[in-house]
């Protein structure tokens, strides 16, 4: 009775196995099609000249491992940042503005000095011409004073080294490196250097307690000592009469430097110090004229000073103003004196602060400038700008605050003055700050 069944069960075994068999083969065709995907394609690029493609994740990671090794530009905006100097390949160290104003001298890790234009700052664009250092690089750059030529100290080579700047028939300058460097002669490392404007001589300071006065020609003209354990500033005064240094002791101490009516040089005196501050002086700069003077120390305080005096009579300078700046206090600090020290520029950090000097007051504040640590700051001759340095860029700022004094000074000339030419040479003064004020945006109450 069973056996008539049979047929009807075999043929739906049949079918099932049937079904069974075709899936497993698609299974099977679709693994095949992928591993010919995977081997066959670098195989076909390979035949036809082609690099295989590496998968999109190693492309990934590749690009961010590439990513992460090259250096990032610091970003930074502010409404008063007039020109950021981006050529150099390297951290910045040193810069200089020229004595006739037109330059700008920059120095970097990256084996290069770069010369700019001053009157490219408020352009797009900002072309530098390029000098480079062989086999070493510069850690300070100073300009001659008829802007012919330039100092750098070399980093590795630990002397001078002069470039002369030879213009050429398309407004380029060839830089020519002269055959001998100066003689070594400093033991300890070179916190900076400086030209007398007269040309007279050249200065460097060492961080023991040392400074060097030289003649142009690489002879050492006389050694100072300034006993003051250490050394962390020194600097030559506008009026090219004094050497001034700070460190460790709680003074500035200056000298000068004496040359007779023939040119020759006689020997360097003492001539006056700053006494005021209760610990170490972090730096100090000179205004325009060297008739006034600003340090800042370790006790959180910064001083203007009136260094017109007759010293030889043993006048001592003048206390102006004291100003608060805790920062110092804990930081090492750089300062910064506009030409007609009517601000005061003080950078903690990678931080800048203006103050004017008229009150002390504190007016504007930059911070996050750049990357790293500034390494210098300076006003330009007509005291219109700030530069800083700090990382691979130079920043320049409108000095607002130093326009903001013009017109405080010259309202009250103009209150007092009798002569209509000069009324009218004030007016015109106090109107070209006004519009320099309106053209930078509203201003601090």
């Amino acid at each position: 009775m069973e056996l008539p069944q049979m047929p009807e069960m075999m043929g739906l075994s049949l079918l099932l196995g049937l079904l069974a068999l075709m899936a497993t083969a698609a299974v099977a065709r679709g693994w095949l099609r992928a591993e010919e995907e995977k081997c066959g394609r670098p195989a076909r690029q390979k035949a036809n000249g082609l690099p295989p493609d590496k998968s999109s994740g190693s492309k990934k990671q590749k690009q961010q491992r590439i990513r992460k090794e090259k250096p990032q530009q610091h970003n930074f905006t502010h409404r008063l940042l007039a020109a950021a100097l981006k050529s150099h390949g390297g951290n910045i160290s040193c810069m200089d503005f020229s004595s006739n104003g037109k330059y700008l001298a920059t120095c970097a890790d990256d084996r290069t000095v770069r010369i700019w234009s001053t009157k490219d700052f408020l352009q797009r664009e900002h072309r530098s011409m390029r000098a480079s250092v062989e086999l070493d690089h510069a850690t300070l750059v100073r300009f001659s004073p008829d802007c012919r030529a330039f100092i750098v100290w070399l980093a590795n080579g630990d002397t001078l080294r002069v470039f002369k700047m030879t213009k050429r028939e398309d407004g380029g300058y060839t830089f020519t490196a002269t055959p001998e460097d100066f003689p070594k002669k400093h033991k300890a490392s070179i916190i900076n250097i400086g030209i007398a404007n007269t040309g007279k001589f050249i200065m460097t300071a060492s961080s023991d307690t040392t400074i060097l006065i030289w003649s142009l020609k690489g002879q050492v003209l006389s050694t100072i000592n300034t006993n003051q354990m250490n050394n962390t500033h020194a600097a030559v005064s506008p009026c090219s009469r004094f050497v001034a240094s700070c460190g460790f002791t709680p003074d500035v101490k200056v000298w000068e430097v004496r040359f007779g009516k023939k040119g020759d040089f006689q020997e360097v005196v003492r001539a006056f110090e700053l006494k005021g501050h209760s610990a170490a002086v972090h730096s100090f700069a000179f205004s325009k004229d060297s008739r006034r003077m600003a340090s800042v120390s370790k006790d959180g305080t910064w001083k203007l000073w009136d260094t017109d005096v007759e010293y030889k009579k043993q006048q001592d300078p003048y206390l102006l103003r004291t100003g608060r700046f805790e920062e110092a206090s804990t930081t090492l600090c750089r300062l910064a004196l506009s030409p007609d020290a009517q601000v005061l520029a003080l950078a903690s950090g990678s931080n800048i602060h203006l103050f004017n000097t008229r009150r002390g007051e504190k007016e504007e504040c930059f911070e996050q400038v750049h990357g790293e640590a500034i390494t210098d700051l300076s006003f330009d001759i007509t005291g219109q700008f700030l530069a800083s340095s700090g990382d691979r860029a130079v920043r320049i700022f409108h000095n607002t605050p130093g326009h903001r004094a013009v017109v405080e000074e010259t309202q009250g000339l103009l209150k007092r003055a009798s002569n209509e030419s000069t009324r009218q040479m004030l007016q015109q003064r106090l109107t070209r700050a006004q519009e320099a004020l309106k053209s930078l945006g509203p201003q601090k109450k």
